[in-house]
């Protein structure tokens, strides 16, 4: 079945799609490792910046907690847990005070019930289904000429589309929160603000490829079943 993996629209829409999120993906470690080796000049470490926009925010049921790995940086909304990798956590760099700040501002949308970031916890076992199995069943009813499953893998992989939209804004929003209270704390100098917004934008465009490559999939499983029904 070639055509599953190498129709024209794979080529034509979904193929830039990935080109451009292993450049994104790039981009983030290149940046990440270049301002890991520059030190803020007041010392503060991955975990105290992660401390320090949660108590500004009067956040006092959130722990924060050390975690293996690189990149690996989360906030868990189940648990009330900002976990920081080993390159952020004790590290005093631009890039570990950016990206613990970043988790940080996750907690503060939390707590502060920040409606996209809501919706998007609602979506995630819709998500994990439709990621999963809405490709390969709209795939399916396009080989068996089935199109009631391909409707229904459609309409699967449509809302872990969903998913990766609204994550967007709540990404941006979490660099946007912690930006601010970076600088109104006179955290670091302008010129670390400027390498901590280098840092969160590149790992922002990383969810900008995600959700594009997604939606450029979606549409090829669109135009396949429109063209397959004429």
């Amino acid at each position: 079945m070639p055509f599953m993996f190498f129709d024209q629209y794979y080529l034509l829409l979904v193929v830039p799609a990935l080109i451009i999120s292993v450049w994104a993906q790039f981009k983030v470690k290149s940046t990440f490792a270049k301002y890991s080796k520059i030190q803020c000049s007041k010392r503060i470490s991955g975990q105290d910046s992660a401390a320090l926009l949660l108590k500004s925010n009067s956040i006092r049921d959130v722990k924060i907690e050390a975690v293996s790995g690189s990149l690996t940086d989360h906030y868990d909304p189940r648990t009330k847990v900002v976990r920081l990798s080993n390159p952020v956590f004790n590290e005093v760099s631009i890039a570990a005070v950016g990206v613990a700040a970043h988790e940080a501002g996750h907690a503060i949308q939390h707590a502060t019930k920040y409606g996209p970031l809501a919706l998007r916890s609602t979506l995630v076992p819709v998500a994990n289904i439709g990621s999963m199995f809405g490709p390969y069943i709209a795939m399916a009813g396009l080989f068996f000429s089935m199109p009631l499953l391909l409707d229904i893998g459609i309409l699967l992989f449509g809302g872990a589309v969903l998913f990766y939209v609204i994550t967007l804004p709540v990404e941006f929003d979490a660099s946007s929160r912690a930006i601010a209270i970076l600088r109104e704390n006179n955290v670091l100098t302008a010129n670390e603000l400027k390498g901590v917004r280098k840092v969160l934008t590149a790992a922002a465009m990383t969810y900008v490829a995600s959700a594009l490559t997604a939606l450029m999939s979606l549409l090829r499983l669109i135009l396949l079943s429109r063209s397959r029904r004429r």
